[in-house]
């Protein structure tokens, strides 16, 4: 009998964590909270280390109709500086050289897609599931959800997000801590000039207390993210209210040139929402049940890490699973200590690093004043102009 593995989350760790550990023998059956795929979410970007763990699962990156990345330029709309900050081909050249460059996507397309190869494997998942307790046993770990149903299964993986009923059940509850900085984001038009050029080109965008970020995620259309500093604002991904919506697309970021304004003043799906991450966790384990992806460590969105970093964990959680059970039968807790302890003496260090870096570089991007936007817009000419500064800086998707 295969060893039956309880996937908490339906998102984009769980069902890629599915499919690797059934190829390794194992029996997955991922649940979640919501009663289908969601729509929630925009556009994001899967870089080359997202790629290399997609890449493992046979068939399944070719399932993925994202839009790939040649160009990143980078602008500034203040008065006093506007200019443009630097044209980088790095997306291009990466993929010329290795094979895989990076590509943007609706998020909701990306989860379809994963949940759809899964299911091909015949990966079973089960939706409106709400986990609410865990019960470990020597050898099991039992799974109630808020809807009554009740599971055992050999281990549990936690992959439920910022949050992750999972990590509360482990650790209690912890709250986000809240960044200071809220992003509006949608969907909006290409600009003319992009989509001239076959629209291939993300664009970075940099005001007086505000940036915008633009990822191309099909011919026509760019997922779109405006930065900038609030009080708390939830985030719950809901859609703004259609004044809150018309107020926004007429602020002073739907003027801005260079196309973002575009961008803005015709966007649709517009969702306000708080950016969070949360203290770092000396453990992402106890006994039987491990978190990993936003459930371990979530991060604010400005290194466009948080799902490739998810990516990263299930990639290695699985080698180390192998490693130590090699047979993929039902583990003992020892043995499931060993691949744990290791996942995180390796991932933790990493992830750690990249949500302080993360939330650095909203601080950086989101600054007042005209002194202040003019210093940062000659940091990121200076580190945009250097090929090693650029890869010490933003090299965390090679």
């Amino acid at each position: 009998m295969s060893t039956r593995v309880g996937v908490i989350g339906a998102g984009i760790a769980g069902p890629l964590l599915a499919m690797l550990l059934k190829q390794k023998g194992y029996e997955p059956v991922v649940f979640e909270r919501n009663p289908a795929p969601s729509e929630a979410g925009i556009g994001i970007g899967v870089q080359p280390n997202g790629i290399r763990v997609i890449e493992s699962v046979p068939g399944l990156f070719e399932t993925i109709k994202g839009r790939h990345l040649d160009e990143f330029h980078f602008f500034s709309v203040i008065p006093e500086d506007t200019s443009v900050l630097a044209e980088l081909q790095h997306p291009k050249k990466m993929r010329e050289a290795t094979g895989r460059g990076t590509f943007g996507i609706r998020r909701s397309e990306l989860q379809k897609a994963m949940v759809a190869h899964a299911e091909t494997l015949g990966i079973e998942f089960k939706w409106s599931h709400k986990l609410e307790t865990l019960e470990q046993a020597e050898d099991s770990v039992t799974v109630t959800f808020a809807n009554g149903a009740q599971e055992t299964f050999s281990f549990v993986v936690g992959c439920d997000g910022l949050h992750s009923n999972t990590r509360i059940c482990l650790f209690g509850e912890q709250p986000a801590d809240y960044t200071g900085l809220i992003q509006v984001g949608g969907y909006g038009p290409s600009p003319a000039p992009l989509k001239a050029k076959g629209n291939h080109t993300a664009m970075n965008v940099f005001g007086d207390g505000v940036h915008m970020i633009a990822v191309p995620i099909d011919e026509d259309t760019m997922g779109f993210a405006v930065t900038m500093r609030e009080p708390e604002a939830k985030e719950t991904w809901r859609a703004m209210d259609e004044a809150g919506v018309a107020e926004f697309k007429k602020s002073a970021v739907s003027e801005w040139p260079y196309g973002a304004g575009e961008i803005v003043k015709n966007g649709w799906n517009v969702t306000k929402y708080g950016l969070y991450d949360r203290p770092e966790l000396k453990t992402w384990h106890q006994g039987r049940v491990v978190l990993i992806g936003d459930a371990a460590h979530p991060t604010s969105p400005h290194l466009g890490q948080g799902a490739n970093q998810s990516f990263e964990d299930a990639g290695l959680l699985v080698e180390l699973l192998e490693k130590y059970n090699p047979t993929a039968e039902a583990p003992l807790t020892a043995t499931l200590q060993e691949a744990f302890v290791e996942l995180e003496k390796e991932r933790i260090p990493r992830t750690a690093e990249l949500v302080k870096r993360a939330r650095a570089q909203g601080e950086t991007r989101v600054v007042h004043g005209t002194e202040a936007c003019v210093k940062r817009n000659n940091w990121y000419r200076e580190i945009l102009s250097n090929e090693q500064l650029l890869r010490q800086r933003f090299g965390a998707g090679n």
